[in-house]
């Protein structure tokens, strides 16, 4: 009885943080509507929530230890992750959304999986089967139905790049990450504190200097802050905590929720239109997302 209560509290806890993380999207959006620079307002969030975490990392005895003993080629790695994974992902999905729909650039986050396969594929880590590429094919009709007829605005073609640059580096981001966490064995919250610091610092300096830091008012700033600390911060801790009961699988399903989500809120109170077009290209994605994801998870004998 212990253990189903446990578990259905990981599963709450796990979407919960998927609720927090798709309203970040509304909430990003409304930021760069009150005029936020956007680079700049990316910097701001992960710096300011690196920041909150940084301290549970120093005052723990085993992770101060850890850091103190930190050999250069990691500190190089754990910098690297933190140029990938925030200043380029995070920072060309802030770009994106000041000229796509959310739909639309969660839907682009979404092929992360299919790109991450087909590394595995080429790189012979992880072979992809034939209900993998099946899978990838279904993902690839839902975008065809969901940006049919293809008529891309003048003002959406930088959008669509930075969109398509996010993706490209949140794949990687996934890939290297997953290397440094079971090559160096380090502890999530030391990885994620140090890379979430170096690159949130690198991009509020590039926004700073690109964009400057812009007028922020009270309301600006306390959509910065409570993406940081409540979305970012808070909901970092939560995820993995969840983590140490589900299984990869359930996590992978719960995260993958966060799709329709994101359509659903941005609907709500962005007023971003969504159609039965968009809504079954969306449902395509999500299938074939899911696919990929937890095929690998599977026992070989069912394969």
């Amino acid at each position: 009885m212990k253990t189903n209560k446990t578990h259905l509290i990981a599963v709450s806890q796990a979407l919960l943080v998927t609720f927090l993380w798709s309203t970040s999207w509304v909430f990003i959006k409304i930021g760069l509507e009150s005029e936020l620079p956007a680079v700049t307002f990316a910097g701001l969030r992960y710096t300011l929530a690196a920041f909150c975490l940084l301290p549970f990392a120093i005052l723990n005895p085993t992770h101060r230890q850890t850091l103190r003993e930190l050999p250069a080629r990691t500190w190089w790695e754990l910098t690297g992750l933190g140029i990938i994974f925030y200043t380029l992902t995070q920072g060309a999905q802030f770009v994106s959304l000041s000229f796509l729909p959310s739909a639309t650039l969660s839907l682009l986050l979404n092929f992360s999986p299919i790109f991450i396969a087909i590394y595995g594929m080429i790189s012979h880590s992880e072979s992809t089967s034939l209900t993998q590429w099946g899978g990838i094919l279904v993902t690839v009709i839902g975008a065809l139905i969901y940006f049919a007829p293809l008529s891309i605005e003048e003002g959406q073609i930088i959008g669509l790049l930075a969109g398509l640059v996010a993706l490209s580096a949140n794949a990687a981001s996934s890939i290297f990450g997953r290397y440094i966490n079971t090559q160096e064995k380090l502890n999530p919250l030391v990885v994620t504190s140090v890379s979430m610091g170096i690159g949130g610092i690198i991009m509020l300096i590039i926004g700073n200097l690109t964009q400057g830091m812009g007028r922020l008012n009270l309301t600006q700033w306390a959509i910065i802050g409570w993406l940081a600390i409540i979305n970012t911060a808070i909901a970092f801790t939560l995820w993995n905590k969840s983590l140490q009961t589900l299984t990869a699988v359930e996590s992978s399903i719960i995260n993958g929720t966060m799709l329709p989500q994101i359509a659903i809120l941005a609907w709500i109170f962005l007023g971003e239109p969504l159609g039965g077009k968009e809504i079954l290209g969306l449902i395509f994605v999500l299938i074939g997302t899911l696919i990929v994801q937890l095929w690998r998870y599977l026992p070989t004998s069912e394969r």
